[in-house]
């Protein structure tokens, strides 16, 4: 094994000297210093320090105005998801409403064969559900008598009436629920026939 020779030590700079000499100049400086090529360095009086400020605070500016107007679109955006998602949710709970005020009707209809006062309970159960899904913002149609509208109305049927106008509903089979802009299910009804 050969022995080398004793290297000459440089001397060790102190870790507070090494430190100042690896940081970049701080923004705060009076004075900005640019390195041109090796070994030559110019001290600037601040005026590319002062545009370089002013161009990052108008970039800081710009993506401060871009991120509110974000902020702006994602709350309208949020607030026109959460409605839609409450009627939606409406809407579900109040079609569940639907079979049971169905057979309510059923019910009355079979109970007049035979009155006892069951028909004032049906009758009033019958009355609370219409009038939840009225407050639910579905109130009860069941006009008759009017044109007919195929976004209010399912024909069941066609009759020949020569009292009716044609194209009017006769009869309404089902009710329907709710209004043009909200509705649970049109009503069904008899129409009667256009004259040829």
């Amino acid at each position: 094994m050969a022995i080398q020779p004793d290297r000459e030590r440089e001397p060790q700079a102190r870790p507070d000297e090494a430190a100042e000499a690896e940081a970049p100049p701080r923004r705060g400086d009076q004075q900005a210093v640019e390195q041109d090529g090796p070994g030559t360095v110019q001290q600037d009086g601040g005026q590319d320090g002062g545009q370089n400020g002013r161009q990052e605070l108008a970039e800081v500016q710009d993506a401060w105005r871009r991120a509110l107007a974000d902020l702006d679109n994602l709350r309208k955006r949020y607030a026109r998801e959460l409605e839609q998602v409450r009627q939606a949710e409406r809407a579900r709970t109040a079609a569940q409403w639907l079979p049971v005020l169905d057979h309510l009707e059923l019910a009355l209809a079979h109970a007049r064969a035979e009155p006892s006062s069951v028909i004032q309970g049906v009758e009033a159960v019958r009355d609370q559900a219409v009038d939840v899904l009225e407050r639910l913002g579905y109130p009860r149609q069941e006009e008759s008598g009017v044109p007919f509208d195929p976004s209010r109305h399912e024909v069941v049927s066609v009759v020949d009436d020569p009292d009716a106008e044609p194209g009017t509903v006769v009869e309404v089979l089902r009710p329907g629920y709710g209004d043009d802009g909200s509705q649970l299910r049109p009503m069904a009804v008899t129409v009667s026939r256009r004259r040829e």
